[in-house]
Order: C-alpha cells, then sequence, then structure tokens
C-alpha cells in the first residue's frame, strides 16, 4: 500500500465519520441549547429535563435516519472491500 492510497483512505474514512455522526451531534446540541434557554427562562433546574428531550430526540433521529445510516456504511464498506486488491503490493 503506497502512502497515498492510505491518506485517500483516511481521509474518506473521516468523512464518512464525520458525516453519520454529525446530524446526531446537531441534534443533541439544538435540544440541549432549547432546553438550557427554557431552564434560564423558567428557573426550572431539572437534570432529567435536559437528558429525556435529547435522548427522544436522538432515538427519533436515528428511526427517521436509519435507512440513510445503513446504506451509508454498506457502501462505504463494499468500495474498501473493493479496493483491497491494491492494498497488497
Amino acid at each position: 500500500m503506497n502512502p497515498e492510497f492510505a491518506i485517500e483512505l483516511l481521509k474518506n474514512l473521516m468523512f464518512q465519520s464525520a458525516a453519520i455522526s454529525l446530524p446526531f451531534l446537531l441534534t443533541a446540541m439544538l435540544i440541549g441549547l432549547a432546553v438550557s434557554l427554557f431552564q434560564a427562562v423558567t428557573s426550572i433546574n431539572e437534570q432529567t429535563l435536559t437528558f429525556v428531550p435529547k435522548a427522544l430526540g436522538i432515538l427519533g433521529l436515528l428511526i427517521l435516519m436509519l435507512p440513510w445510516l445503513v446504506r451509508t456504511m454498506v457502501e462505504f464498506t463494499t468500495a474498501v472491500i473493493e479496493k483491497m486488491p491494491q492494498m497488497v503490493y
């Protein structure tokens, strides 16, 4: 495996991991921001109030995006398996 091939493979791996995790991180961040704003306005400081909406939001997003996630991961895995002959000298 030459260095250019390894760099390209790692670049694709990092892009895939960012593309898959970004929707979940953004959802958790936006829900956390909304809950924090709600807590600041109402002066309710309950710890479970921050966890439950995030968990439900992430679970809903996971159910909604599951077909895309599976398709994306299968396509990436297929591409890596197809490139395996190039990894060996």
